[in-house]
């Protein structure tokens, strides 16, 4: 900037300056020791900042699920960043529209211009991840102070720049011709003038230069830069035009394509009737502005409808894929042949309760089963009939038991079932009963005529009389009872405890 115009700027009387309010707000936002309290304790000192903090909490950009009802809750919610963002904004921008001398109309252009800035460079930052929104507002809100500072100052001068300028970058044009420098770099000068927050005057004179790609500060800068383009959309006569010769900027410097950047309008559009009311402005979208918006939204939606789609899609293929995974395992730990478990997947599960009954001192049967005279079946009528046998038994075993209880194939006709929770004399009650239902059904019917069986089993009880050591011995302790049953006669239950042959 000029030397001379800096000097002038200097010593004008009416330059624009914060308002007590902003001033103590410009502190607070740089001092590192700052907190909500100190902050509610300034902004509470403005009744109309306060209404505009509770109006600002209340709106769909702080969409909350219960009303703010007080200034604690409002800046408790918004936080102390965008409380100190939010309220620095509102305070300058009232402090300047109130100057009575200044040219009505000018200023609400440039104020419009402003405000749908702020909402711009809240979105274009969105869209790039930038956890920024507030600061961002704050920057695109204040980026064209300096054209403020200069319509207020030097109005002789100046507003035959605003008539002349065709758009804003006819406008900077203009300035560097007439001034020597632009407005974008006014605004800095005054922003450091005042104090603000250095990454304000740094985003407010680069705010005609745009920024870089990869930085995260000069993405910040470049949202705040465009911004401006952006906000003339609104305000062009040909926003179809305008649009266009912006893309490749959008493009070249946030790697925004089209549809993107048409989402990134779509989101301006929702946003600007409440930061208008907030900010007292009128915005009137151009008609074909609005056909662009409805584009934009229209693609959203089948996107949106898309991803839902696709996340179905993933949800189906997840479900098939586990329901294939959980078919893959039944089939690895079942027997082929009956159906039940197959002794590795028993090995496991026996392991597991056994590990139980140790901890919580449950109880834990099992009884070991074997076909009485299995092999007169094979003989008499073929193997064919005895796997049908065989199925046959293990199936209707399995429904006599309780879904808890766990019933496989040991090998051969030899089968393991599991009854946890249960003592040795209940666990032998339960198997005789069993024995009772499967010797009255049929298994087969070889030639018309049916085939019963019974079988011999041997209980043992981990807990209550005896305690084993391993999986193994209570295996063996089951095993050894099933030999005496069958030394016995076979067709019984007994148990460890009671050896006495009964069916």
């Amino acid at each position: 900037m000029r030397s001379e115009l800096e000097a002038t700027l200097g010593y004008v009387r009416n330059l624009p300056s914060p308002p007590g309010v902003a001033l103590r707000v410009i502190q607070l936002a740089q001092d590192p020791d700052a907190d909500l309290g100190s902050t509610a304790d300034v902004v509470a000192m403005d009744m109309a900042l306060s209404a505009r903090m509770l109006r600002i909490a209340n709106s769909p950009l702080y969409a909350s699920r219960r009303r703010v009802d007080n200034l604690a809750q409002a800046l408790a919610m918004l936080g102390l960043n965008a409380t100190l963002s939010l309220a620095l904004g509102f305070s300058i921008a009232r402090a300047m529209r109130n100057d009575p001398d200044l040219a009505r109309e000018p200023y609400e252009r440039i104020w419009r211009r402003s405000v749908i800035a702020a909402m711009a460079s809240r979105k274009l930052g969105q869209a790039k991840g930038i956890r920024r929104a507030e600061e961002l507002m704050l920057a695109g809100l204040l980026q064209d102070i300096g054209a403020l500072a200069l319509l207020q100052t030097q109005p002789i001068r100046y507003l035959p720049l605003l008539d002349q300028a065709a758009d804003h970058a006819g406008l900077a044009a203009l300035e560097r011709q007439v001034l020597g420098c632009t407005h974008a770099e006014i605004g800095g000068w005054l922003a450091q003038h005042w104090n603000l927050p250095g990454y304000l005057q740094t985003a407010i004179e680069r705010s005609e230069a745009g920024g870089g790609d990869h930085d995260d500060e000069d993405t910040f800068n470049a949202c705040v830069a465009l911004s401006g383009p952006v906000a003339d959309l609104w305000l062009s006569e040909d926003a179809e035009a305008a649009r266009i010769r912006l893309l490749p900027l959008i493009q070249a410097r946030l790697g925004l394509d089209s549809a993107r950047f048409d989402a990134v309008l779509a989101g301006i559009g929702e946003s600007l009737p409440e930061i208008a009311a907030i900010f007292d402005v009128h915005i009137a979208s151009p008609s074909q502005l609005e056909d662009i918006l409805d584009h934009a939204r229209e693609l959203q939606s089948l996107r949106s409808l898309r991803e839902l789609q696709d996340a179905a899609e993933a949800r189906r293929q997840a479900d098939e894929s586990e329901h294939r995974a959980r078919h893959l395992t039944e089939q690895i730990s079942r027997d082929t042949l009956t159906g039940v478990f197959n002794r590795h997947h028993l090995e496991s599960v026996l392991e597991k309760e056994f590990d139980l009954a140790l901890r919580h001192d449950w109880p834990l049967s099992i009884a070991f089963l074997d076909l009485d005279d299995f092999k007169r079946i094979n003989d008499a009528h073929g193997h064919l009939v005895g796997d049908e046998v065989l199925h046959a038994f293990a199936q209707a075993l399995q429904k006599l038991l309780r879904v808890t209880d766990t019933v496989a194939r040991y090998g051969g006709e030899e089968f393991l079932v599991l009854l946890p929770g249960t003592e040795e004399a209940v666990a032998v009650g339960v198997m005789r009963r069993v024995l009772t239902d499967i010797a009255a059904t049929a298994m087969a019917w070889p030639g018309g005529t049916a085939l019963h069986v019974t079988f011999s089993a041997g209980v043992a009880t981990q807990g209550g009389r005896e305690r084993f050591s391993s999986v193994a011995d209570l295996l063996k302790a089951a095993d050894d009872v099933l030999y005496s049953c069958k030394h016995h006669g076979r067709n019984r239950v007994m148990s460890r405890s009671q050896p006495t042959p009964g069916a």
